[in-house]
């Protein structure tokens, strides 16, 4: 990289506490959001048109009975729990109209906030039920994203998920879809769902096969199972990148590993709470790996889901954590350094970042 970005994550370190940002500073930042759920982010009155038109039942009777169902204050703080609310955002998502509005909507969110790159995953397979093959679904997604690309301040990546409680061989189809779409518009793959009773090893040959084809790879592992997880996906699908990782701090030398060798953790602070991988906002390790000096990125996991954005994950950290302008800078920089751009498309983000980031902020 340039001498603008050398091989460090933070314009400077600043110790000191400082007030914290207000939203308008936040809002205005440039961000990216490098975990985030299609089908965990779609619009209430989306999800409530579609329902209507495709004749699919909804636990409401209205809008705004549906919004109210989605409120996080209605899913027990448990991972399968919060999975099962899925049900009803992939019951209209299964065929090429709803999938291609649902990602221009998503992409549009983001873009009103300033995240300039914004990384969607979802599982193929989950959009099949009503017939549609799995090379359709890839295309209504990526017109969905490519028409966003092209009408706003956005740039996009597909990450393509294999999951965890389907079985290993599923996983393989769709990292081979992956390998067909990796210059169209995939970045990455992913395996997510249920960490308990479902490891990580088992889907090995997937991400051999990922490896192989040089493709990067996301795992989600350390959010409702512990350090054995997360060594799973580092030694046995050989992961880029970590998704939540709430419970590395369990174990040191691991910690140390991933420290050393800078891999990133995808941390989504109000899906962690609702999801019950940590207690509460205040007990989450965000400040400790920050401060120990983990690639720490922050994102949003599920827009609907977890009634989040962007803006809204950095506001919380700075208030539960104390962090400063500066501490949010460090992140963010973090954040465009781990995502899965090319190096060249990086290079150019991160000038871009860098520039607007050491212009003088607005006070707060």
């Amino acid at each position: 990289m340039s001498d603008n970005h050398k091989e460090y994550d933070s314009l400077q370190h600043n110790p000191e506490p400082t007030a914290i940002p207000s939203e308008e500073l936040v809002r205005a930042l440039p961000k990216v959001d490098l975990h985030c759920h299609l089908d965990g982010s779609m619009r209430v009155q989306t999800i409530w048109e579609l329902a209507r038109e495709r004749k699919v039942e909804m636990p409401a009777a209205s809008v705004e009975e549906l919004t109210q169902f989605f409120q996080p204050s209605n899913a027990a703080p448990s991972l399968p729990a919060y999975l099962k609310r899925f049900e009803y955002t992939l019951a209209v998502l299964q065929d090429a109209e709803a999938l291609q509005r649902a990602c221009y909507e998503l992409c549009a969110d983001a873009a009103a906030e300033k995240v300039l790159y914004l990384e969607v995953r979802f599982s193929p397979i989950l959009h099949t039920r009503k017939g549609m093959r799995l090379t359709h679904v890839m295309n209504a997604v990526l017109e969905g994203m490519g028409k966003a690309e092209r009408e706003l301040d956005i740039k996009t990546g597909v990450i393509v998920c294999g999951i965890r409680n389907i079985p290993p061989d599923v996983s393989l189809r769709l990292a081979e879809l992956t390998v067909a779409y990796r210059h169209q518009g995939v970045v990455g793959f992913d395996l997510a769902g249920m960490e308990d009773q479902y490891p990580a090893r088992e889907h090995t040959e997937a991400f051999y096969l990922i490896r192989k084809n040089n493709i990067n790879c996301t795992v989600h592992a350390g959010e409702a199972y512990g350090p054995d997880s997360i060594k799973q996906a580092l030694h046995n699908l050989n992961t880029h990148r970590i998704g939540h990782g709430v419970r590395l701090k369990e174990d040191g030398d691991l910690l140390n590993y991933v420290n050393d060798h800078r891999i990133p953790l995808e941390l989504c602070l109000t899906s962690n709470v609702h999801t019950g991988a940590v207690k509460s906002l205040e007990s989450h390790p965000l400040r400790f790996y920050y401060d120990y000096g983990l690639r720490v990125t922050l994102n949003t996991d599920n827009r609907l889901f977890s009634n989040t954005t962007v803006t809204q994950e950095y506001l919380t950290a700075c208030r539960t954590f104390g962090l400063s302008e500066q501490d949010l800078k460090n992140i963010i920089i973090m954040g465009f350094k781990s995502s899965f751009m090319s190096y060249k498309d990086k290079v150019a983000f991160l000038d871009r970042v860098l520039k607007d980031l050491r212009k003088p902020q607005t006070p707060f």
